[in-house]
């Protein structure tokens, strides 16, 4: 089913279109003023009426045999007035001059034709300069002597009476007389039913010998089918102006359909919208805006006319917008935690265009260290949608006292934004989405592909990418990535990408789908699981130690184990001197022994006793049975074996013949069994080492005997 073809919108008044001849082409009109009085300096004369008529002048032939030309006025309507039957269409008004202090104004629609006035003051719109009416007004008249048919718009007030903010005078005997037919507009197509209907009193046959006769032709001739005519000296085939079987519902007979081609070849007053301009008496000369309407005149006597067009304004569909955030990637970092990390603390905030009091936000994926986040959460935004004009329709009061909404109309526009949360200071923009819903960018199926600049995708196989924008209004459903900007400068710089789920339902639908904002129930369509986000993601000021753990420990634990030795090393050794050495060593507790030579050139040569250690390695695992020396030699860690008893030291520095200045470190409790099995992946262990000196136990004591110095 196709719709009817549009009309024929004129810019200015049909009288003023040339092609027509100001519709007087059949009589004149003359303006009449008193006579006698001498008129002022800058005064215009006024008229007390007008006078209609034509004057034409042509030669007559000298010989008098010779006949005379034919008359102009052959067919000449009825002297009597006629009783007709006016149709007024009023589409919209724009461009009005304002009444009220807010700069707009109140309109509404009155006309008047002869006594008879038409017009009610509660049907305004309110808040507006540019309304839309969408009005029909039917009144009947007697012509000439009801002839001019006035419109006018008067700005509503809560107490009358009303201004009149402009008005608008057409003749319509004028639009009756003309040879042009302009009493009632030629359709593209002819239907009998449905949609722009035929709704001329006469059928286009009958209409086409009724201006035959008028012009002072012969009638037209059919054929037996209705697929030809001849008319006037020509002959019109139904195939010269249909290539095919109409493609419309309800066309009717082909001989209509020929009629209707060969009236709007003879350039009459086509199915039209003229734009009329207003004027207030007040200001004469000055316009005060402009409207658009057409006139249908119908007399009576040609019996009575097809229905009337319904021309009232659609109202607007109720819709609901679901958008779930999936994901983001690669958003700009913009704080620094306490190990130096670039990070960021990551939520998105959505509204549509003009719904700003529908804001919502997600929740914060708190200490995203690669742009990273993760979130499940959905937006649901209502919106009422005029898809004729494809703009939402936005009525709100502008303030609490205001006894109307204002109407406002926009394009449905998704807009999100990526910001970073802060406590103690204004949150951080990262970037902003938007989203046209009736014209929307086609989406990234990776992030890899995500970019301002839609890239060739990289598995050809998966064929064409489409058109690069699609509707929502159509597609009804959309999934994948897109990428967010922001302003530096004069360009635009991809800050981010945001995977999300769009999806368009009618108001019904959401009923029968329902659906919560964010994770709240009803959770479904689809169901949203909480997000998986890593240990790390939690705000800090609610576990402090937790946030030293991941922000220093995980990455700087070597350093703080090495740090904490060397800390309490010298700490222990002193408080040990304050202590008393016990007298024996228990021999139920085996050690681990380590040896730390003062210096690298006073390590013992290799033995039978005390083979040649063999090269270290952190992480070798510690094995049962006898003691382990860690000594070194010439700067490198060797692991070597030695007896529980006897000393791992040999002499000191060559010639000196004094044994060597050591240390022994004994892993205190535990059997070597137990010992474990890495000492780099237990670094704690190492903690509650005691040092003592090596003198006491390789025979040479330090001046302290039967004690060890621990």
């Amino acid at each position: 089913h196709q719709p009817p073809p549009c009309p024929q919108v004129y810019s200015c008044e049909l009288e003023e279109v040339p092609e027509f001849e100001g519709l007087q082409d059949f009589c004149q009109t003359f303006p009449l003023y008193q006579p006698g009085g001498p008129l002022g300096a800058g005064e215009d004369p006024v008229p007390v009426g007008e006078f209609k008529g034509l004057f034409c002048l042509y030669p007559l032939p000298e010989d008098p045999g010779v006949p005379p030309p034919p008359r102009h006025f052959q067919e000449l309507p009825p002297s009597q007035p006629q009783q007709c039957l006016v149709r007024v269409y009023i589409v919209r008004a724009f461009d009005l001059s304002p009444r009220d202090r807010n700069g707009l104004c109140d309109p509404y629609v009155r006309v008047s034709l002869g006594a008879k006035s038409l017009g009610q003051r509660d049907q305004y719109v309110p808040n507006t300069v540019e309304p839309v009416f969408g009005r029909m007004f039917e009144v009947t008249g007697t012509i000439p002597l009801d002839k001019d048919l006035r419109v006018s718009l008067l700005d509503y007030d809560l107490l009358p009476p009303d201004q009149e903010i402009g008005s608008t005078t057409i003749d319509l005997e004028n639009r009756l007389l003309s040879r042009f037919r302009a009493h009632c507009g030629l359709p593209r197509l002819y239907r009998t039913a449905g949609p722009g209907r035929w709704r001329d009193q006469l059928s286009p046959s009958r209409a086409l010998e009724h201006f035959a006769r008028t012009q002072g032709l012969p009638a037209p001739e059919f054929s037996a089918d209705g697929t030809a005519v001849t008319f006037g000296c020509s002959t019109f085939l139904l195939s010269h102006f249909e290539s095919g079987p109409p493609a419309h519902r309800h066309p009717g007979a082909p001989r209509e359909r020929l009629a209707l081609h060969v009236l709007r070849a003879c350039r009459l007053v086509p199915e039209h919208l003229e734009t009329r301009t207003l004027y207030n008496s007040t200001q004469p000369g000055l316009e005060q805006g402009k409207v658009q309407m057409w006139v249908d005149v119908f007399p009576a006597s040609l019996g009575p006319p097809g229905p009337p067009i319904d021309i009232t304004p659609r109202k607007p569909q109720r819709y609901e917008l679901r958008c779930v955030v999936w994901n983001t990637r690669d958003v700009d970092l913009r704080d620094t935690n306490v190990a130096g990390q670039r990070m960021s603390d990551i939520y998105v905030t959505g509204w549509l265009d003009g719904l700003e009091e529908q804001r919502q936000r997600t929740d914060v994926h708190y200490r995203s260290l690669q742009g990273d986040g993760s979130f499940n959460w959905r937006f649901v935004f209502p919106f009422e949608y005029l898809a004729a004009e494809r703009l939402c329709v936005l009525p709100r009061k502008e303030h609490f006292w205001s006894l109307d909404e204002t109407v406002q109309k926009l394009p449905p526009k998704l807009i999100l934004q990526v910001w970073d949360n802060d406590m103690f200071t204004a949150d951080d923009f990262l970037g902003v989405l938007e989203l046209e819903l009736s014209r929307l960018p086609q989406p990234a199926r990776s992030p890899q592909d995500c970019a301002l600049t839609p890239r060739p995708s990289r598995w050809p196989w998966r064929g064409a990418r489409g058109p690069p924008h699609l509707s929502l209004f159509r597609q009804k459903r959309v999934k994948g990535w897109w990428p967010c900007t922001v302003q530096e400068g004069s360009k635009r710089r991809l800050s981010g990408k945001l995977e999300l789920s769009l999806e368009l339902l009618k108001a019904k639908e959401a009923e029968e789908r329902p659906a919560g904002k964010g994770r709240e129930e009803p959770n479904m369509y689809p169901a949203l699981q909480p997000p998986l986000r890593p240990e790390g993601s939690f705000l800090w000021l609610q576990a402090p130690l937790r946030s030293l753990r991941y922000g220093l420990w995980r990455r700087h634990r070597c350093r703080i184990v090495l740090g904490l030795i060397l800390l309490l090393s010298p700490h222990s050794r002193e408080a040990a001197g304050h202590c008393q050495k016990p007298t024996a060593r228990p021999q139920t507790a085996p050690r681990a022994r380590l040896l730390l030579p003062a210096s690298p050139q006073g390590t013992a040569a290799p033995s039978p006793q005390h083979p040649a250690p063999a090269p270290l390695c952190w992480g070798s695992p510690l094995t049962s049975g006898g003691s382990w020396s860690l000594m070194t030699s010439g700067g490198r860690l060797r692991w070597g074996s030695g007896d529980t008893g006897g000393p791992a030291a040999g002499p000191g520095p060559s010639g000196s013949g004094q044994p060597g200045m050591g240390a022994r470190v004994w892993l205190r409790g535990g059997h070597p069994r137990q010992a474990p099995k890495s000492i780099e992946m237990f670094p704690a262990l190492l903690l509650p080492l005691v040092v003592d000196d090596d003198s006491d136990h390789d025979g040479e004591d330090d001046g302290n005997e039967g004690e060890e110095d621990d």
